[in-house]
Formats: C-alpha cells, structure tokens, sequence
C-alpha cells in the first residue's frame, strides 16, 4: 500500500507544503569535493567546515579568557597590598612585563570574537577564520609569557631568585611543549603520515 501525504513526508524528513525548486542551486557549483573534506571523514561543504571551525574556535576562547582574567585580576590588586612596598626593584619589572603581557594576552584573545561581531554578514568568515586562528594562537603565547613571569614574581617575593628562575624555567617548559611543542609534533607526524 503506497504511503501518500505527511506520513510520507515524515519518512523521507520534508517538510509539508509545496515542492519548491531553487533556481539558484542550478546557478551556484556545489562544494563538496573529496579534497575539500576535512580529513576526519566528515562530509562537509567549504562554508560548512569554516563555519565548523571559526564555532569552534571561539569556544576555544572562552576556556582561555576566565584564566586570562583571573590573572588580570590579581595583578590589579598586587599594587594596593601593604606588601609591595618592600618589592625589589627586580620584582617591579618583572610585574610590569606581567601586566603588560597579560593586557596584551586579553587583546589578542579577545580579537577574534569582537573581529567576528565588527564583521557581521559580511562573507568574509574564511579570512576571519585565519585571522582569528592567528591572533588566538599569538594570544596564547603572549599569555605564556604573562604566565611565567608571575610565577617568577610570586616565587621570588616569597622565597629567592634562584628558586623563581628554576621554576620559571620549569612552567616554561612546560607551556611551550604542551602548547606549543606536542601539537607541532603531532602535526610533523601526521604530516608524515600522509606521504
């Protein structure tokens, strides 16, 4: 017995109403291409895969921007302690790379979801896409600076410079191979991989 109406419909996902033809679809080239899939299997048009990307990016921001803010909000308080007051001057650099490094930081993080408002509907999310990818990975460097200079300084006003350099050292090794090193491994070896 043939099916007919919403039942059919509801089968094969239409929606009710009349069959429309887009004119357009016949006009534009379909994207979606073997080459231009994203590698992972995913089946997905140029403007799908940007869109994909450039959503996922941001939400990679906003795990960055509450860590960046923290620490913005610690070095606003640090002037006003009664403490500062016996701070080397040693110490008032490194605070003031710090703050600058971490204003900074906020900037470059920051850039890529204020860029996306500012260029609201105008088709230009693929150079958005590369700009912001840019700016959130400069942002993430220049908070590893801000990162480690505050360990320097905490560590310093609390112990010794030698014990702030070690351990300086040690958080900036371990954000640039975590951040930086591990990835751009994987990347070499995928790169590899694919000859």
């Amino acid at each position: 017995m043939a099916t007919t109406g919403s039942g059919q419909r509801a089968r094969h996902g239409t929606r009710p109403g009349p069959a429309r033809h887009d004119d357009r679809h016949d006009d534009r080239h379909d994207d979606r291409h073997d080459d231009d899939r994203a590698g992972d299997g995913r089946d997905e048009s140029r403007a799908e895969r940007v869109d994909r990307e450039l959503i996922e990016l941001l939400n990679e921001l906003r795990v960055a921007l509450p860590g960046v803010q923290f620490l913005f909000a610690f070095l606003l308080v640090v002037p006003f302690q009664q403490a500062t007051e016996r701070a080397t001057d040693f110490q008032r650099d490194v605070y003031f790379v710090t703050l600058v490094a971490v204003v900074v930081a906020t900037a470059l993080l920051i850039a890529p979801a204020a860029q996306h408002r500012a260029l609201f509907r105008q088709h230009d999310k693929e150079d958005l896409l590369r700009r912001s990818n840019r700016l959130a990975f400069l942002g993430l460097c220049v908070l590893a600076v801000a990162i480690v200079a505050a360990v320097v300084l905490v560590v310093d006003f609390l112990f010794a410079l030698p014990q702030a350099l070690v351990t300086g050292g040690v958080v900036a090794v371990l954000l640039g191979w975590l951040w930086i090193g591990s990835p751009l491994v994987q990347r070499a070896r995928g790169a590899a991989a694919t000859r």
